[in-house]
């Protein structure tokens, strides 16, 4: 069963697009809330990470950050673990 990817972002947002195409490249599906599409998940967004600054990007329901932080765990070899965990 693939990972449960969620993207909380805006469709302007620099970072959220590199998110986007960064997971699109390596053919990975995600949820993509568009917060500026879907404005009410923004508080979801809040409740779950309690951040407010965008991309904010969740595996498996874990809150693993933004983009510096998703290259970071790819850098590492880290991510394929988290791609590959079993929710």
């Amino acid at each position: 069963m693939p990972a449960k990817i969620e993207i909380y972002g805006t469709t302007s947002c620099n970072k959220c697009v590199n998110v986007r195409e960064f997971f699109d490249k390596k053919n990975i599906e995600y949820i993509d809330y568009m917060i500026d599409l879907m404005p009410l998940e923004k508080d979801e967004m809040i409740r779950r990470c309690g951040l407010k600054y965008y991309p904010q990007i969740f595996i498996n329901d874990k809150h693993i950050g933004g983009e510096e932080e998703l290259l970071m765990l790819e850098h590492e070899g880290n991510l394929q673990v988290l791609l590959t965990e079993v929710s």
